[in-house]
């Protein structure tokens, strides 16, 4: 069975919103119809995983073979307070364990590198060079991990 874990790593503003969600749909497609079952490992931080997000929700529809993750750096409040509403979105929340206790500005980063190393793929949206995705991607390609780009219509 082709199994495949999926992360996503973007700047907090997306320029380009329809260019970036057409790569969006054609890659997210794509793997989705090229993999017998595949986990794709959110976060909740920026513009670009809210639009991812979305495009997994409309091409999830009716499909078997997809698994939604929102993974959380630490305990939320408004996950805690509303879990039924963060349900409606994804099949499964999870509390990074490795993030869990620790600062709240290093939990982020904690949780990202730990995204990225159960991670077979890593879409992300960069748009220029420096930032924290840009450090992300560096390291998910230091593994060898699959890293595709939305944010410049190549992948990198």
């Amino acid at each position: 069975m082709n199994i495949c874990t999926v992360s996503f790593f973007g700047h907090r503003k997306v320029e380009n919103i329809p260019g970036v969600e057409k790569n969006l749909i054609y890659i997210i497609n794509h793997i989705v119809n090229n993999c017998d079952y595949v986990k794709f490992l959110i976060g909740r931080e920026g513009e670009f995983d809210w639009l991812v997000s979305s495009v997994i929700s409309r091409i999830a529809m009716g499909r078997h073979n997809v698994h939604t993750v929102l993974v959380l750096p630490y305990m939320r409040a408004g996950y805690r307070d509303h879990k039924e509403n963060y349900m409606c979105c994804y099949n499964e929340v999870e509390i990074c364990q490795e993030s869990a206790g620790a600062y709240p500005k290093s939990a982020i980063r904690i949780r990202n590198r730990s995204m990225i190393e159960r991670s077979d793929i890593i879409v992300c949206c960069l748009q220029h060079s420096g930032g924290n995705t840009y450090k992300y991607i560096r390291y998910a390609e230091k593994l060898g991990k699959i890293v595709l780009n939305t944010g410049n219509g190549k992948f990198i």
